[in-house]
């Protein structure tokens, strides 16, 4: 079955991934989400957008996916009538997306759940970010409302407080639990704390300034989200990067899934009482950045990426340095996994700690990593095969246990293809352009893009103005998806350890707060 089978006219989108665009009344929202997740569709990203500057109210945007390709599904909501059904029933992951689109926008649903979800006293109920008349720079008046926290009661149980200020360097996260002794009843989470407004920060800028600003969505998964930006703009333009270039967007893609994976599962073994895993992984984490700074200019391959191919060229010797690399971290990982998987004290944290079922997984919408320890058999990669993946043949690493060990085991395993898939390029790479100039965009059009990074699928939806700039731009990060799976995931384990179950997700604060 395919999307064009749906109860409504689709449109096929130009692209490096299959894409088609559609529109319906919100009142056959309901039934076209339905027949899509009937068809083992699942939803990626609801957002929306003010078109009141053109007089036509709001837009309620969805797009879903099947294995075959992406559905951008559009829905256009009157100015004085901006509501639309509540999708939670179908798609249990549309909750958080609908809130924030209430907080931001004003458009609501019938959901019952009505608390906002990134608004945090900052500003009032009655005031809308993202309206196009909004100013910016607006400092509003504080409102002091209490966010109405879930109560759970009976004897012994009490709630923990955690955040969102925490020790460390990192995003700030509130997570309230509420426990019996040690024993975690309940995980409620309060995200949005440091909410960029990026989505309003897009609008009106030149498309090369946009992809820059792609690439900072969520640090650590810069080259997905340039990728995904310069999918969506090619698109756009009509415009096919040179071979070359993909060959090396797939090789810094499998680079930055490699240095991520390898500063997981040295935290996830300091988290479980092994600090000889963290001092070990952290080392070739290192060596992999170092390596990315001498030939690539960039610890993290920040605006490596960019529309129409890439902006710098390895020659032999740098690709000959990071296939030494490769054969390095091979030996060494495969020793690492080797200590990880017979050191019981380790196995004894990891085995059975913070399982997430395949059914409970399949039911919240879980995707990436965290996915596919559970079961989820996702990975653009190898499904829908952007190229350069179309030669490459990636090959889709699962589990089906859901715990901390299959999470940590998934990693491990997806170090070793990664290492594969760069060798692959390395003896498949030949000589030719690294980037195009780009094609004057035509206006009022819009473009997809869909790349697998380390964490999940990141998603970019693109619209352009009469102007040449950005009217609209949309950065879906895949922890929207998962982050309601941690609070099941810890569902009758002990208090600590729920830091190692978390750093098991590793999911983006900074991917949510956009």
């Amino acid at each position: 079955m395919r999307f064009d089978s749906l109860p409504m006219q689709l449109s096929l989108l130009p692209g490096a991934v299959p894409a088609w665009q559609g529109q319906a009344s919100a009142a056959d929202l309901p039934n076209v989400c339905q027949a899509a997740k009937d068809q083992g569709g699942r939803l990626v990203a609801l957002w929306g957008t003010d078109e009141q500057d053109r007089g036509e109210g709001y837009t309620l945007h969805l797009v879903l996916a099947k294995p075959e390709g992406l559905l951008w599904l559009r829905s256009a909501l009157p100015a004085d009538q901006a509501h639309y059904p509540d999708l939670a029933p179908i798609f249990f992951n549309a909750q958080r997306m609908q809130r924030a689109a209430r907080d931001l926008l004003g458009i609501d649903t019938d959901a019952e759940d009505r608390r906002p979800w990134l608004r945090h006293a900052a500003w009032r109920d009655t005031d809308r970010p993202l309206h196009r008349a909004h100013a910016a720079a607006k400092r509003f008046e504080k409102d002091d409302k209490e966010y109405a926290f879930v109560n759970v009661a009976g004897d012994g149980v009490h709630e923990i407080p955690v955040g969102p200020v925490h020790a460390g360097t990192i995003e700030p996260g509130h997570f309230r639990f509420s426990v019996v002794g040690e024993k975690i009843l309940r995980l409620e989470e309060r995200l949005g704390y440091t909410h960029k407004g990026i989505d309003k920060r897009f609008q009106g800028m030149p498309f090369a300034e946009g992809a820059k600003l792609a690439g900072r969505v969520s640090g650590d998964s810069t080259v997905a989200y340039a990728w995904a930006y310069s999918m969506a703009l090619e698109s756009v333009a009509g415009l096919t990067p040179p071979a070359r270039a993909l060959m090396l967007r797939a090789l810094m893609l499998e680079r930055e899934r490699i240095a991520n994976h390898l500063g997981d599962l040295g935290y996830l073994g300091n988290d479980g009482g092994l600090g000889f895993g963290l001092a070990q992984f952290m080392r070739l984490k290192e060596d992999v950045l170092r390596l990315n700074a001498k030939l690539f200019g960039h610890r993290y391959l920040m605006d490596r990426v960019i529309p129409g191919g890439v902006s710098c060229d390895l020659g032999q010797d740098g690709l000959a340095a990071i296939g030494a690399e490769c054969d390095t971290l091979a030996h060494e990982v495969r020793l690492l996994k080797d200590i990880y998987d017979d050191h019981a004290g380790l196995q004894d944290r990891f085995l059975t700690c913070g399982r997430l079922t395949p059914n409970t997984a399949g039911k919240l919408g879980v995707i990436g990593l965290a996915g596919r320890a559970s079961g989820q058999a996702w990975d653009l990669r190898a499904q829908a095969r952007p190229a350069p993946y179309d030669v490459l043949e990636a090959r889709m690493q699962t589990h089906r246990n859901g715990d901390v060990a299959a999470r940590v085991s998934l990693r491990f395993e997806e170090i070793f293809e990664s290492l594969r898939l760069i060798r692959g390029v390395i003896g498949r790479i030949a000589p030719g352009e690294i980037a195009l100039p780009l094609r004057a965009v035509p206006a009022a059009s819009i473009g997809l893009g869909w790349a697998e990074g380390w964490r999940g699928e990141s998603v970019i939806a693109l619209e352009s103005d009469a102007n040449g700039r950005i009217r609209n731009c949309h950065a879906h990060d895949p922890s929207w998806q998962n982050w309601p799976a941690l609070a099941f995931a810890v569902i009758n384990n002990i208090v600590p350890d729920f830091p190692l179950i978390n750093k098991s997700f590793n999911l983006s604060y900074s991917g949510c707060d956009l």
